[in-house]
This record gives structure tokens, C-alpha cells and sequence, in this order.
């Protein structure tokens, strides 16, 4: 009698169950089909602009005195950057209209510059302020020339300037570091 009573519990349980996953599946099937998105345009993948180190020596060198200038160097395939980034966003949202700029350098490998660096930059409403950097190009000088602390041996890296003011760090920010660094700067 137990064992009836067992296998009829069991038996019920595996045939809600199953009818469980069919409505899961049909829920998924019908999201799938309403979340369908376009694919990316020639046009939108051209916004990236690729920048030369020389370029963003020039961008790290030429700032104004006034403008406090954040520039994280990431990349998609770096998890401690990716968990950083919405802590940029959200202060960027914080601090529009005020003379702070956000730069993102992306240092992927050009063959997911079409593909996982939009993806990602859109997913995280940021492609106006990225730029793509072929990370093969850069050589010792590059780092000596820009930075104090960095060799470009580990991501993300960001450097925060103001005037005379700077700050570089090194691997990944808690949001509650990059307040202070930037409550500094500005004050």
C-alpha cells in the first residue's frame, strides 16, 4: 500500500512537472518572439570611432583645466570591467550638465569590434562615449608617456584628471570608491 501511495505522489509530481515546462517553454517562445531585435547596421557599428594611440595620448594630454576627464580602459571579456561600467553610468547620469566628460576605451580585439562591443555598449547605453583602441598597437612608451602608475598589464584601468589634479587606478572601482575619487577631483 505504501508503495502506491508512492508512486501515485511520484507520478503526480512528474506530471506537473512536465506541464510546468511546457507552460515555461511556451512563455519563452512567446518572449523570444516579442524581444526580437534588430540586427546592427554597417551605420550603427561605424559610431565606434577607432582611435590611434597617438590619438588618445593627444585626448589624455589636451584637457581642459576646468573639466574633470574619467577615462576607463576596458574590454567586453573582463569581468571585473564589466561589472564596473553601470558604476560609470550611473554617475554620468548623476553628474549631466556638469564639467565632468566619461571616455570608455575599449582594448577588445578588432574581430569583436562588430559584434560583442556593440552589443555590449548598447546594453549598457553608452556608445557615445566609446572609442576603440587595438591594444596590439601600444608599446611600452605609450604607457610611460600617459601614465604614472600603469604598464598596461591588467584592466580596467581608469584615469581621472583635473587640471594638475589626477588619479589612476588600477583594477576595478566599488561604486562607492569612484564617488570619492571624483567628489575629490571635483572639489
Amino acid at each position: 500500500m505504501k508503495k502506491i501511495i508512492i508512486y501515485s505522489i511520484l507520478s503526480m509530481s512528474l506530471l506537473a512537472c512536465k506541464k510546468n515546462n511546457e507552460k515555461v517553454a511556451e512563455t519563452q517562445a512567446k518572449e523570444d518572439s516579442i524581444q526580437v531585435e534588430p540586427s546592427k547596421s554597417e551605420a550603427d557599428v561605424a559610431e565606434l570611432a577607432e582611435f590611434s594611440p597617438e590619438k588618445i595620448s593627444n585626448y589624455l594630454q589636451n584637457n581642459h583645466p576646468d573639466t574633470l576627464y574619467v577615462t576607463n580602459f576596458f574590454a567586453t571579456w573582463c569581468g571585473p570591467c564589466v561589472r564596473e561600467i553601470p558604476f560609470f553610468r550611473k554617475k554620468m547620469n548623476e553628474l549631466k550638465g556638469q564639467p565632468v566628460k566619461f571616455t570608455f576605451v575599449s582594448l577588445d580585439n578588432k574581430s569583436d569590434w562588430n559584434s560583442a562591443v556593440p552589443n555590449f555598449v548598447d546594453e549598457q547605453n553608452i556608445r557615445k562615449q566609446v572609442v576603440l583602441l587595438d591594444g596590439s598597437l601600444l608599446k611600452p612608451e605609450f604607457f610611460k608617456q600617459n601614465f604614472k602608475t600603469w604598464t598596461g598589464e591588467a584592466i580596467p584601468f581608469t584615469l581621472m584628471k583635473k587640471g594638475d589634479k589626477s588619479d589612476e587606478t588600477i583594477g576595478s572601482m566599488s561604486e562607492e570608491a569612484l564617488d570619492r575619487k571624483i567628489k575629490q577631483l571635483l572639489n
